[in-house]
């Protein structure tokens, strides 16, 4: 029987990318699910190979109480039953954060300096391994650090059982695992040139309050010149991960 990798969507614009290839390649079968329209999530204890895969947003986890938002609470209700039940589950970016509040851990908006001052992580930009790449299954065949896309205003404090793998000059806490099941990141490596296109596109104020008028057209140019590290890196990255995720599903 196929692995079905679940994927958790919670804007348009933001799907799985790079991610879905590669599982499809695999064999994987692909559910999307649209959180954000009503679309209901499955009881964990019926998912049967099955690898979770939870995607980003301009929404925040602590926006859950806002009655508004009633169906991220009911999301992050449903991923702390899978967490607890130690299914496989991959995070990225609001994913990434939902996890780690799912498993104890908290969000909060990411500040930085003396005294500190609000800070959105927008741009192509590096995060360094904080274990040795040879030492652990997840970055096996990866370098010393990685070109990645950071898009993002909060940063996560990791529950206790989780163990930080990554971080940049900026936001500590990039990527995690907590066990062998669940794995997250806040940076994005899913994202090709034309889907960031579509992104400034559809986030064009966003990126100018973070980083200026010519933010959007800095991205781009900046995609040119080292972006293409990015796909590369995350076909490597997500592979490994993939590879990990899909043997505990059949477990």
């Amino acid at each position: 029987m196929s692995t079905t990798l679940l994927v958790i969507q919670h804007i348009s614009h933001e799907g799985p990318g790079l991610i879905g290839r590669l599982a499809i390649d695999r064999g994987m079968c692909i559910q999307t699910i649209h959180v954000n329209r009503g679309e209901s999530l499955p009881e964990p204890s019926t998912c049967r190979n099955c690898i979770a895969l939870v995607l980003g947003g301009p929404m925040g986890v602590n926006q859950r109480d806002d009655p508004s938002m009633e169906w991220l609470r009911h999301e992050l209700d449903w991923l702390s039953r899978w967490h607890q039940q130690k299914k496989p589950v991959l995070g990225i970016c609001l994913g990434a954060q939902l996890l780690a509040v799912a498993a104890g851990g908290s969000v909060e908006p990411l500040k930085v300096g003396e005294p500190a001052a609000a800070l959105k992580e927008l741009g192509l930009g590096a995060i360094h391994w904080l274990v040795d790449p040879g030492e652990e299954p997840l970055l096996d065949g990866m370098e010393s650090s990685a070109m990645v896309l950071h898009w993002h205003g909060d940063r996560i404090r990791l529950p206790q059982e989780a163990t930080l793998l990554g971080s940049s000059l900026h936001c500590p806490e990039q990527v995690y695992k907590i066990g062998q099941h669940a794995i997250g990141l806040q940076c994005h490596l899913e994202v090709t040139e034309s889907e960031l296109e579509h992104w400034i596109e559809a986030d064009r104020s966003y990126v100018v309050n973070a980083i200026g008028r010519d933010g959007p057209n800095q991205l781009l140019q900046d995609w040119k010149q080292v972006g293409k590290q990015i796909p590369r890196n995350g076909k490597h990255l997500f592979t490994n991960i993939l590879s990990q995720l899909e043997a505990l599903s059949r477990s």
